[in-house]
């Protein structure tokens, strides 16, 4: 059963910085691309950031320059920087990891529970 928690989560005012971390645990296959993404109330859950297991990332127009996603494979752990936070960045948090059988060809990804990000004005 694969799990992923998060952690680092909470209230931090305009401009603060907050870390998030998520551990994967359970995959029996190499945990391939993993990412960020986020849902405000009334809204759809939105991608923030991704990256592969190479390293390469992507991320949402609105966070670039103030968030870096990273990751430690040896872990299993991706990370979430959030720099010069924004009220409006306020939303729960999910992590995502796709795990790859790259000899059966199948993939699944795994979301985890989310955690609540608020800033404040």
């Amino acid at each position: 059963q694969v799990q992923l928690v998060e952690s680092g989560g909470g209230w931090v005012q305009a401009g603060g910085s907050l870390k998030l971390s998520c551990a994967v645990s359970g995959n029996r296959f190499r945990i391939n691309a993993m990412g960020w993404y986020r849902q405000a109330p009334g809204m759809q859950r939105e991608l923030v950031a991704s990256i592969t297991r190479g390293g390469s990332t992507n991320y949402a127009d609105s966070v670039k320059g103030r968030f870096t996603i990273s990751r430690d494979n040896a872990k299993n752990t991706v990370y979430l920087q959030m720099n010069s936070l924004k009220p409006e960045y306020s939303a729960v948090y999910y992590c995502w990891a796709r795990e790859v059988d790259f000899h059966g060809g199948s993939e699944n990804g795994f979301w985890g529970q989310g955690t609540q990000v608020a800033v404040s004005s």
